[in-house]
């Protein structure tokens, strides 16, 4: 078997379901892990043993009482990202200006993992509130990409990301309000899924005003994405907001041939003033070539997102980021970026905030109409290989801070805007040895011909077996 670690998610749960491992094993397998490389990679904020051990006896004392009616991740290790509430474990945020948190409650797509038989083995790294691409929040060290620990793991899952690529879970929960699923999953090498709007729940306390965020997986490989999405998939009874329920599972999908496909692609960045790296563009041009010679159309596509569009998109940020419950004394021990993005929420009114909505709406619809002759559109992930811990970040001007990070991350939020469905793909390393990842943005709703074709990609040219030096 080898390491236990060595194992993919869907290959935990089927051991663990044969009973060649019992989750114990597992959890004390990782939580061991943990001990001795999370300080190196600053992947866990928070780490739960008793609980885990805990959960992982009470799975065990479940398989020797119903055999094998067990649900489809039982015993299997995760964890879950520290914007997000479990009940008995604190959630910091983030953040130093209040103590950790613990509301005493889950939120629904936290419930539905422990449904699936997960465990949490603790809380993943997160920057302040979840603003900023970097994960280097003061509660804790700096996500790091384990395979150049000099360098970020992105943000604002780098936790989650960082955790899943050095190997102390087979997969993680994320969420993704900007490109936060995506940009971490291209700098550790992993398949990220930001799934569609509407498709995992964000219930029990966040309004879904601006339909920008959602959770959705990180993983080693397409099908353990897939199968930690359809763990998570599905509305709470009181969302206001849902994607209609797949064909099939997301697992089943994945053993699906996609067919021949027409795939519209661009590089031409839409946000800033970014100029791609020529390692990203190898990654995009390599991509094409690889989607050609598995029988794909691919297409030039001119998007029809315009620089018009970011100034829409600060104002719904800033807002999202003014709406946290911040007394007037927290101001000053809020992070630079923080206070500096709060301010510009202030100087908002009403009647603009609505405006900038829907501009966005507006947008979304336009390029969904334009892209109707595509099955998927390729872009670069990222414009930049991964960048050196505190690279993009400068506290002491928040403006260049805000500028830079959307120079390295240009593709990713227009489909937080559509709340189209995107993945990030680790097909490509460059010279260096660091991943690069390519992303795939999928028709309203589509995640099943994303997966598909994830997965066709994954078997021409899989990249499972490529693992970091502290693995």
């Amino acid at each position: 078997m080898g390491e236990l670690h060595d194992l993919t998610l869907l290959e935990q749960a089927a051991a663990v379901r044969g009973k060649e491992v019992s989750p114990v094993e597992l959890v004390e397998h990782y939580l061991e892990r943990i001990e001795r490389l999370n300080a190196t990679v600053g992947a866990f904020v928070t780490v739960t043993p008793e609980l885990a051990l805990d959960a992982a006896r009470d799975a065990a004392q479940v398989i020797a009482d119903r055999g094998a009616d067990l649900p489809p991740l039982h015993g299997v290790p995760t964890a879950i990202k520290d914007l997000n509430l479990t009940a008995g474990v604190p959630t910091s945020f983030g953040t130093s200006v209040w103590p950790p948190l613990d509301a005493g409650i889950d939120d629904f797509m936290v419930s539905k993992l422990k449904a699936a038989g997960l465990i949490s083995l603790g809380k993943t790294n997160t920057p302040e509130f979840g603003l900023p691409c970097y994960t280097e929040p003061d509660v804790a060290p700096p996500a790091r990409t384990p395979w150049d620990l000099e360098r970020s793991a992105g943000g604002s899952s780098g936790g989650a990301a960082a955790a899943t690529s050095a190997g102390l879970v087979p997969a993680a929960q994320g969420s993704d309000g900007g490109g936060s699923i995506r940009i971490p999953s291209s700098l550790c090498g992993l398949f990220g899924i930001k799934p569609a709007r509407g498709r995992v729940s964000n219930a029990p306390l966040s309004a879904e005003i601006s339909g920008l965020a959602t959770n959705g997986p990180l993983a080693r490989t397409v099908r353990d994405a897939a199968a930690l999405l359809d763990a998570m998939a599905g509305p709470a009874p009181s969302d206001w907001l849902w994607a209609p329920p797949p064909a099939t599972s997301f697992l089943a999908a994945c053993d699906v041939a996609p067919g021949a496909l027409r795939i519209g692609r661009y590089a031409t960045p839409v946000i800033g003033d970014a100029a791609p790296h020529a390692d990203c563009i190898d990654a995009y041009e390599k991509a094409s070539q690889l989607l050609a010679e598995l029988g794909h159309t691919v297409v030039e596509h001119t998007p029809t997102f315009s620089p018009e569009l970011v100034p829409a998109f600060e104002i719904v940020w800033s807002m999202e980021f003014l709406s946290l419950p911040l007394k007037e004394a927290d101001e000053a021990k809020v992070r630079p970026l923080t206070r500096w993005i709060r301010d510009r929420g202030r100087g908002v009114t009403g009647a603009q905030a609505h405006a900038a909505l829907a501009t966005l709406r507006l947008a979304a619809r336009a390029e969904i109409e334009a892209t109707q002759g595509y099955d998927a559109i390729l872009t670069p992930t990222l414009a930049q290989p991964p960048p050196l811990v505190g690279q993009l970040r400068n506290d002491a001007d928040p403006a260049a801070d805000f500028e830079a990070q959307k120079r390295f991350t240009p593709y990713t939020a227009p489909y937080n805007m559509s709340g189209q469905p995107a993945v990030s793909i680790p097909s490509f390393w460059n010279d260096a040895g660091l991943p690069i990842g390519i992303q795939l943005i999928g028709r309203p709703c589509e995640e099943i011909t994303l997966l598909q074709l994830s997965a066709q990609i994954e078997a021409a040219a899989p990249w499972v077996q490529r693992r970091p030096a502290c693995w």
